[in-house]
C-alpha cells in the first residue's frame, strides 16, 4: 500500500513537472507573439499615418505597460502627437465651419495585429 502511494505521488511530481516546463515553453512563445504584434502594430501605424512632415508617423512607440512572469500588456502610443491621433482618426470640426475627412489608419493596424497575434499564438502552442 505505501510503495503505490509512493508511486502515484511521484507521478503527479512528474506530471506536475511537465506541466510547468510547458507553461514555461508557451508563456516565452506567447510573449513573444505580444512583442512581435506590438511591432507590427507600430510599423503599420507609421506607414499608414497621414503624412504631412513626418513627424506625426514617426512619434509612434511602444512600450511595455504591464508584465508578469506570465502575462504581458503592450501600449502603442504617440507620446509627443497624441492630441491629434483622436482627430486624425476620427475627422474633427473645422474652425470656420465644416469637417475634416476621417484617416483611419490606427484601427486598421490594430485588427490586423489581433489577426496576426491569434495565428501565432494558435501556431505557438500546436507546437
Amino acid at each position: 500500500m505505501a510503495t503505490d502511494r509512493v508511486k502515484i505521488d511521484n507521478m503527479a511530481a512528474e506530471i506536475m513537472k511537465g506541466l510547468d516546463e510547458y507553461a514555461k515553453l508557451t508563456t516565452s512563445d506567447l510573449k513573444s507573439a505580444v512583442r512581435q504584434a506590438g511591432t507590427n502594430v507600430k510599423k503599420d501605424i507609421q506607414a499608414n499615418a497621414p503624412k504631412k512632415t513626418g513627424a506625426y508617423s514617426k512619434s509612434w512607440s511602444v512600450k511595455a505597460t504591464k508584465e508578469t512572469s506570465n502575462s504581458l500588456e503592450l501600449t502603442v502610443y504617440s507620446p509627443k502627437k497624441y492630441q491629434l491621433a483622436h482627430l486624425l482618426e476620427f475627422g474633427h470640426v473645422k474652425r470656420g465651419g465644416g469637417r475634416t475627412k476621417a484617416q483611419p489608419h490606427i484601427a486598421p493596424a490594430e485588427e490586423a495585429a489581433i489577426k496576426q497575434l491569434e495565428s501565432d499564438i494558435e501556431r505557438a502552442l500546436r507546437s
